[in-house]
């Protein structure tokens, strides 16, 4: 379907009513298909079995809440995005802002005007192997993210930093984590550390913003 990215169109899959969405929260290039929950069932059924010659294979919320959302630097609401963090922290600060009214538009435009005292970084883990010898996987469960020297950082406005996200990045062959950090830790290739499960382990920070770790220039999403 000729539908360019970022729009949206209401067809029939069958004879389900639903709408596309040319976007993608896994950074592919592809369509987010939304219709009433009582389609649900029936809808998969029409996609899996038009699909089937095609290879589609079913990867469910691993790849769509884990590991897309990670490789892209995509912010989750209720991890990312919560109160204790503004938006301009957040990375959400873009060049423009539609001229039409939306809700939380004028504090938006507020926040824009101070300078971050944090910023969202994705850090990649150096090893996963604990002192005895076993590789950790944290989750994401607010880890402490430490210094070189393993003193805990926090910010100007007495926040510890911790990890928000964690997960595989198959594509760029690391674990990740997402994590906000003051501007002086927030430096492409700083050497830091996480603890978890009472041990700390290296982490480097591999991008300090919103630009995505893998497909930067968001090519592949395009088509």
């Amino acid at each position: 379907m000729a539908l360019p990215y970022g729009f949206s169109k209401e067809v029939t899959v069958g004879a389900i009513p639903v709408r596309l969405l040319r976007i993608s929260y896994v950074g592919e290039y592809g369509w987010e298909i939304y219709t009433e929950i009582a389609h649900g069932a029936e809808l998969w059924e029409a996609v899996w079995s038009a699909g089937r010659d095609l290879d589609l294979v079913p990867v469910g919320a691993g790849v769509y809440g884990t590991t897309g959302h990670l490789e892209k630097g995509y912010r989750l609401m209720g991890a990312e995005l919560e109160s204790e963090y503004g938006p301009t922290e957040a990375g959400l600060a873009r060049p423009r802002v539609k001229a039409t009214d939306f809700i939380g538009k004028e504090p938006y435009l507020e926040a824009r005007k101070q300078a971050p005292v944090t910023v969202l970084c994705t850090l990649t883990m150096e090893s996963q192997a604990s002192a005895a010898g076993i590789d950790r996987y944290p989750t994401g469960g607010n880890e402490p993210i430490l210094d070189g020297r393993g003193n805990r950082i926090v910010d100007a406005r007495g926040r510890g930093s911790r990890v928000t996200s964690a997960g595989a990045g198959p594509s760029v062959g690391k674990y990740l984590l997402l994590a906000y950090l003051p501007p002086e830790h927030a430096v492409v290739g700083r050497e830091l550390q996480v603890m978890y499960m009472n041990g700390s382990y290296p982490v480097k920070v591999a991008v300090a913003g919103s630009t995505p770790l893998f497909d930067p220039d968001n090519l592949r999403m395009r088509g």
